[in-house]
């Protein structure tokens, strides 16, 4: 059989409770003997030297713990206000720049109109802004903030960028329709500028799309026109100014028939954005009285 081992006592433990009830007497104790006058000082000043100099030291350690933390948070506040102030700041400087680039994009807009006005000055004009359109990609009809009651006028030819857009087909009081030469019903008499050669210029919504519009009818006996020759409104139009430019020859194809030639035309005017137009207060009815 193996030995039995015993096991060594457990060492009793003090309630803390009467721990705590000794320090108080002991310390009571020696109050009144410092009142008392009995024992030295020095033998106070060593006694308070073990037990109160270490206890001072820990409050001495707690309290820069806790300054430490109150500056801390301190500095945290601190920097959440800071941080706060530089989002403010950060957010005003981004609208004011949003401001400044749609000043910017306006007046470069205001400055084509200028340069369109100055190129058909012999047109009386005025200036119309885009308030709503058909909601697709492109402006093949739109609404303009003017109206009869600022001289617009159904068949008023409009005209942005660098030519055409199209014309006036229905008008309010304060506002105006308008039809550009892009969408599918619209048709144009026009002219090759250099050769005068007449042609009908088509709109084609899904040509568009690839930043073209059609021509047809083009009778060009003696094969001048070509690739990047200037297509204007031509003088036989019922409706349409003569002499306003809608776009570039992009490609020329004989027809079936070997009379005629089609093909397409790059636009003047980008119908994917048009924020400001001119509308010429002008009619070709009147003009040819």
């Amino acid at each position: 059989m193996s030995p039995v081992v015993k096991k060594k006592p457990e060492a009793e433990k003090i309630p803390s409770k009467y721990i705590l009830l000794m320090l108080s007497i002991v310390c009571f104790i020696l109050m009144a003997v410092t009142f008392s006058g009995k024992i030295p000082d020095t033998f106070i000043n060593n006694v308070c030297g073990v037990v109160v100099v270490p206890f001072q030291k820990g409050l001495s350690v707690v309290n820069d713990v806790l300054l430490d933390l109150k500056n801390d948070v301190k500095t945290k506040d601190q920097l959440i206000a800071e941080n706060e102030k530089l989002k403010k700041e950060l957010d005003d400087l981004k609208n004011e720049n949003t401001l400044l680039l749609q000043d910017k994009y306006e007046l470069a807009e205001l400055r084509n109109l200028y340069e369109l006005d100055e190129l058909y000055n012999n047109y009386p004009k005025t200036g119309a802004r885009v308030i709503s359109w058909n909601g697709t990609n492109w402006f093949n009809s739109f609404v303009i903030n003017k109206g009869t009651k600022d001289g617009i006028a159904v068949d008023m030819n409009v005209i942005s960028g660098s030519g055409l857009v199209g014309i006036v087909t229905d008008v309010g009081a304060n506002w105006a329709k308008v039809t550009s030469i892009i969408d599918d019903g619209s048709n144009v008499s026009a002219s090759i500028l250099h050769s005068q050669d007449n042609l009908i210029v088509s709109g084609d919504l899904q040509l568009a799309n690839q930043g073209y519009v059609a021509y047809g009818s083009l009778v060009d006996h003696e094969n001048v026109v070509a690739k990047g020759d200037k297509v204007v409104t031509s003088n036989i139009s019922d409706k349409y100014l003569p002499g306003i430019l809608i776009g570039y020859i992009v490609t020329v194809d004989t027809d079936s028939n070997n009379l005629t030639k089609s093909g397409y035309i790059e636009p003047a005017v980008d119908f994917s954005k048009i924020n400001e137009v001119l509308v010429i207060t002008q009619l070709k009815e009147s003009m040819e009285d």
